[in-house]
């Protein structure tokens, strides 16, 4: 019974894990880093995770689906270029559509070759990404583009412009964003399907569902939110960079592993990935605010980051070793264990 409830308690730990982590670190940044709690500070905390939060919202589903998309971050930056670089042509309207469909294009080509050509996501995916990398560089001619017009500026204000206190346009944006994909994955039959792909995938074509297209619609999905993040970055600073988006892989596969997405697919959910980037954003602001460096930042984030993969490892092996038992059964053959040996001890 107590071992029950041991395991209980670990399970339940285990499920609201990112949250827990959450509640801990912003407790203890808020008592002790300097001017944590501040407005502004929490204001530019939301600011800052709301690419990455956008960029994860695809990303996890692909996960889900048991798979990777390495090219993300090339994504955002070509995104980004292709917005600021089509403006003066096509306006920001039609550069911005552009760039949406650049990412969906990018993302449908990644799923045809993982889902048709049965290409591993991890080879196709970089592929994707070096191209995208020398497409970004023969369009951009290797300089930054920017954009200096009221227009632009005038966006750029109200982008990063508070509607309420913590909340702006840009941060409002990826809420919405990770609030429909969310409830999709959580509250459709469609959704759920996803789930079902990424947990094993030949029973899922066995139960009627059309794997392919759940995994070609992961990609676009991710080529989608990758480019929609870059777009709103640019959009913000009136400039697109060649290194827009050259962080943001590590980044956000580290933030989708720690919310809980099995890499094997089939596990996971949209709102715990960009939960775990919040929190490991308020991780880094707070270490700033202390004034340590780069470095700790890497290795608190190391940390947390072995941890999970060691605890997921473990949770595998766990789930592998019990696989097929049935715990009546097991109560059963422990008691007539225990019943066998009392009488070859000659105890009554």
């Amino acid at each position: 019974m107590r071992r029950s409830g041991r395991n209980s308690l670990l399970a339940l730990g285990d499920k609201y894990r990112i949250y827990i982590l959450l509640v801990v670190v912003f407790t203890f940044m808020s008592l002790f880093a300097p001017k944590f709690f501040a407005l502004q500070n929490m204001t530019s905390v939301l600011n800052a995770i709301a690419m990455n939060a956008t960029v994860a919202i695809g990303f996890t589903v692909v996960m889900i689906c048991g798979q990777l998309d390495l090219s993300i971050g090339s994504v955002i930056t070509f995104a980004g270029v292709l917005t600021m670089g089509l403006q003066p042509v096509l306006g920001f309207a039609g550069a911005i559509a552009v760039a949406v469909l650049g990412g969906a294009f990018v993302g449908l080509v990644n799923g045809l070759l993982v889902a048709k050509a049965k290409i591993n996501s991890f080879i196709v995916t970089l592929g994707t990404m070096t191209l995208l990398q020398g497409s970004i560089y023969q369009f951009s001619g290797g300089n930054s583009i920017s954009v200096s017009t009221d227009q632009a500026f005038a966006i750029s204000d109200f982008l990063g412009k508070s509607l309420v206190p913590l909340v702006t346009p840009r941060v409002l944006i990826a809420i919405l964003l990770v609030a429909m994909v969310e409830l999709f994955m959580r509250r459709t039959r469609s959704g759920r399907n996803f789930f079902l792909v990424g947990g094993n995938r030949s029973t899922a074509w066995l139960a009627g569902i059309n794997t392919d297209r759940f995994l070609i619609a992961a990609f676009v999905l991710s080529g989608v939110t990758a480019a929609i993040g870059g777009i709103v970055s640019v959009l913000v600073s009136t400039a697109a960079t060649l290194n827009l988006g050259e962080n943001s892989l590590m980044y956000v596969i580290s933030a989708t592993i720690i919310g809980g997405t099995a890499m094997s697919g089939g596990k996971g959910g949209v709102l715990r990935s960009v939960v775990a980037i919040l929190s490991l954003e308020m991780l880094y602001t707070g270490i700033i605010l202390f004034g340590l460096g780069n470095e700790v930042k890497i290795f608190f984030a190391g940390i947390i980051l072995a941890y999970v993969v060691l605890y997921e490892a473990y949770a595998v092996y766990r789930h592998e070793k019990t696989l097929g038992q049935r715990p009546e059964l097991m109560k059963e053959l422990a008691a007539r264990t225990a019943a066998t040996r009392d009488r070859k001890a000659g105890r009554p």
